[in-house]
């Protein structure tokens, strides 16, 4: 990838040179093309989902014909990719073998396919997001995984990010947020600029990131590598398997999939180079403000690269010099997003400590090889493993193995931290190392083509047999591509099935089955405003955790811990609201209500339970209105525990509460002067 290897023999370096950098762009050019790859991707996407949106197709999981269409696409994108990208590479073959015969050797190439080739690279990796992900779930609102579990509470997040442009924790009033802003700020600008609400948004907000983030990898990786067949195809591959492995994460998706990129620019800005001490600088800066978890293990990797290139390589303190510019001028840009966060604790806010890390799947019990899977995929990675090893002479792949050896050290670290009682997600970890592997085998085959057979059948191997080994690589990637990307919705079927199946904030589910209780939110939303309460100054006491998905009310409690802000105090919320539902049994109105008011946090304004108003209250607690506190009981998995609490009706008296029965749910409204 570097056009200067120290282990490399000089005729070697030649066809190197010659073959492998035709296509390298100037800083300007790499610049433009990155700010052009952006906005193209992301606005194809939009298009194509504004033109999926209209249409009126069955649901992905009561019929095959978006899947057959998805296919369809899929299978267009990869043969005018690969049709380009192969008589792009024949092109170089030509200027090789007239050079060869002592003619001119300048590539002509038409204008209009240059321009044709530029435009398909640079857009395909939104093609494939389109094919692969927006067409399955054309037939509905939702975006993966639906509203269930952790996308309830992204979902939130989006939801209250559309309704301010200030940093504003998710569900507690008047606390800025734990969880990094920056795709929730972004996505709630894009649902005003659209007039969708937060949870609606989510899914074309995802796509379009996903898809915007994909082609800017094509690009990038021409400036890294100089060849724009081979940017992108590590940018394909790295689209396919983000999809599989990331894409119900969309904000982590995007982070990850510049990892790579990025361990390459680290090293050679660490060696001297400004323009990728200033990449370097901006990806972990943006990435802190996306997604903390990659940036800690990116980051730890960098502080590594940095401190073996000045001890084993440089012997000065260059390179640390030049780590401690990317530190300081990171979290600066970090800053914008976290200053609110870090101020509050620093001048003694009560703090509960984040139980965020508490969760240990079976994977995260297991050390990713990826490089064994019996998949294409896993061939990949395994020739990206061989190149790793081959190519330790190579500063790019130096950087890139240092950081895959600290991506399994963090995986590790994460297994053994579950003796202090928690963990270091390390199982998120996995979509890393498959990346930087896959990355590396794609750079692996690239140089196979251009030096390995050259270099092992010198006499052997004319023009015409290396035109039929490109021609024949380039097949068989296509095909195997096509392979692996036409099962990226089966992949994703349970993710997508519980997109139709789960009840949106309309009270719709996509695939016309009968939908659930969350069909009676949107009267509940009615019903709370005809009281006088306002979503954007009312909190509510709930565990109806998607009501608060779909409408930007405040929540008096998080519904777990996992994803509570630490500044909220989930513990000792969690002791109040039981102490107010025992209490409830012996209390008088008057005296509830100032319970209420006597805790050291806004008050709830409105309680959402489940129950009767009718019912007869007898003294038994299971007569009561219900709700749920949820528990952390990690290391169990499932690491949640949800505990029934009783509230007595009689303390929502009409003169102070007005009550309200909206299918199975009480709605109990503080009482507003002149409502």
């Amino acid at each position: 990838m570097s056009t200067a290897r120290t282990s490399t023999p000089p005729t070697t370096r030649a066809v190197r040179t010659e073959a492998y950098l035709p296509d390298h762009p100037s800083r300007a050019h790499s610049l433009l093309g990155m700010l052009a790859a952006l906005l193209g991707g992301a606005l194809l996407t939009l298009v194509a989902w504004f033109v999926l949106r209209a249409t009126s197709w069955p649901a992905f999981n009561t019929s095959n014909m978006s899947y057959a269409l998805s296919t369809a696409v899929t299978i267009v994108t990869l043969l005018l990719v690969g049709g380009l990208c192969l008589a792009w590479l024949l092109d170089e073959q030509g200027a090789r073998r007239r050079r060869e015969a002592g003619e001119d050797a300048q590539i002509r190439r038409p204008r209009w396919r240059v321009i044709l080739t530029y435009l398909v690279t640079y857009l395909s990796p939104a093609a494939l997001v389109i094919s692969t992900t927006a067409i399955p779930l054309s037939a509905t609102r939702l975006y993966l995984d639906g509203i269930h579990i952790d996308q309830g509470f992204r979902t939130q997040f989006l939801t209250r990010a559309a309704t301010t442009w200030a940093n504003q924790d998710m569900n507690y009033i008047d606390l800025p947020t734990y969880y990094p802003l920056g795709w929730f700020w972004m996505g709630g600008r894009f649902a005003e600029l659209l007039n969708l609400p937060g949870w609606e948004a989510y899914q074309p907000w995802s796509l379009v990131s996903i898809a915007g983030v994909a082609c800017l990898l094509v690009p990038v990786w021409q400036r890294l590598a100089g060849s724009l067949p081979v940017a992108v195809a590590i940018a394909l591959v790295t689209t396919c398997i983000t999809l599989v492995m990331a894409a119900e994460e969309p904000y982590g998706a995007i982070a990850a999939m510049g990892v790579p990129a990025v361990t390459v620019v680290v090293g050679r800005a660490l060696r001297g180079a400004w323009f990728p001490l200033l990449g370097a600088t901006l990806f972990l800066g943006i990435s802190a403000s996306l997604y903390t978890l990659y940036t800690g293990v990116v980051a730890l990797s960098v502080v590594a690269i940095g401190t073996i290139f000045s001890v084993l390589y440089y012997r000065t303190i260059g390179p640390l010099l030049r780590l401690a510019v990317i530190g300081f001028g990171s979290l600066a840009i970090a800053s914008v997003v976290w200053g609110p966060y870090v101020w509050r604790t620093l001048t003694g806010h009560p703090t509960d400590g984040s139980a965020a890390p508490n969760y240990l799947p079976v994977d995260g019990a297991q050390v990713p090889v990826p490089f064994l899977a019996l998949s294409v995929v896993g061939v990949l990675c395994l020739i990206g493993l061989v190149w790793l090893v081959v190519r330790t002479g190579d500063f790019d792949a130096r950087s890139m193995s240092i950081a895959l050896i600290g991506f399994y050290l963090w995986s590790f670290a994460s297994m053994v931290a579950t003796l202090a009682g928690t963990t270091l997600l390390g199982f998120r970890v996995a979509p890393l190392i498959a990346l930087l592997l896959a990355t590396a085998g794609v750079l692996g085959l690239a140089e196979l083509r251009l030096v390995g057979l050259d270099t092992l059948y010198p006499e052997q191997l004319g023009a015409a047999a290396r035109r039929s080994v490109t021609i024949l690589m380039v097949l068989v990637l296509s095909a195997a591509g096509l392979f692996y990307a036409q099962q990226i919705p089966l992949k994703n079927q349970r993710a997508i099935d519980r997109a139709y199946a789960d009840t949106d904030g309309y009270g719709e589910r996509a695939d016309r089955f009968a939908a659930d209780a969350g069909r009676y939110y949107p009267q509940i939303d009615e019903e709370i405003r005809a009281r006088g309460h306002e979503p954007l100054d009312t909190v509510v006491l709930t565990d109806e955790k998607n009501f608060m998905s779909f409408h930007p009310y405040f929540g008096f409690q998080a519904f777990t811990s996992h994803y509570a802000n630490p500044l909220g105090e989930f513990t000792a919320r969690n002791d109040t609201i039981e102490r107010w539902a025992e209490d409830s049994w012996k209390s008088s109105p008057e005296k509830f209500l100032a319970d209420l008011d006597a805790a050291p946090w806004r008050a709830p304004d409105v309680f959402l339970l489940r129950g009767s108003v009718d019912a007869p209250v007898g003294e038994a607690t299971d007569a009561g209105w219900k709700s749920h506190l949820a528990e952390d009981i990690f290391p169990n998995n499932p690491n949640v525990r949800y505990r029934g609490i009783y509230f007595n009706p009689a303390v929502f008296s009409p003169e102070l509460w007005n009550t309200t029965q909206i299918g199975p749910f009480v709605v109990a409204s503080r009482v507003k002067d002149g409502v």
